[in-house]
């Protein structure tokens, strides 16, 4: 089967970027957890960021009924993690990988910077939504970041 999108989808490709970890509470509390790569920064006053959930993501309801989200910036050295939470592997996210800030929404535990936020807003967009969130906590460490271009880790930023 030929993708129609393969040319967009390197075009877009195109723009490196780093990767990242969304995850909230479901609504009996579990951990829904995926891997992105549209994170960015919107504003420092209020503090807001914002990312794309594609509409067809098996984690969509729960973002959707979720009032808070964590953000988790994978370091050079989360290869596995990234590839993890991108597919529908059977260890998905486990509670010890985790820690609860101010929202109660899950932050990875190892990571290069942790940003947990109240959606302050959800705007449709084609097949995704942009999660607008304020930041309630953040936190940053020193490293080197996994960084993603053209469907592959960039050589030299993944350490095995």
């Amino acid at each position: 089967m030929t993708d129609k999108y393969r040319p967009l989808k390197n075009a877009f490709g195109r723009f490196a970027t780093g990767i990242a970890v969304a995850a909230c509470r479901d609504g009996e509390g579990a951990i829904a957890a995926l891997t992105v790569n549209s994170f960015t920064s919107v504003s420092l006053e209020p503090p807001l960021v914002l990312w794309c959930l594609e509409n067809r993501a098996s984690s969509y309801s729960a973002f959707m009924a979720a009032d808070s989200y964590a953000v988790s910036i994978l370091h050079a050295g989360q290869k596995a993690a990234s590839q993890r939470f991108a597919h529908f592997l059977p260890d998905g996210p486990k509670e010890d990988e985790f820690e609860n800030w101010v929202t109660g929404a899950p932050v990875l535990k190892d990571r290069l910077a942790g940003f947990d936020c109240k959606v302050a807003a959800r705007h449709e967009a084609g097949d995704h939504v942009i999660l607008v969130g304020e930041v309630a906590k953040f936190d940053s460490a020193e490293g080197a970041p996994l960084i993603y271009y053209a469907s592959n880790y960039i050589p030299g930023t993944e350490k095995p």
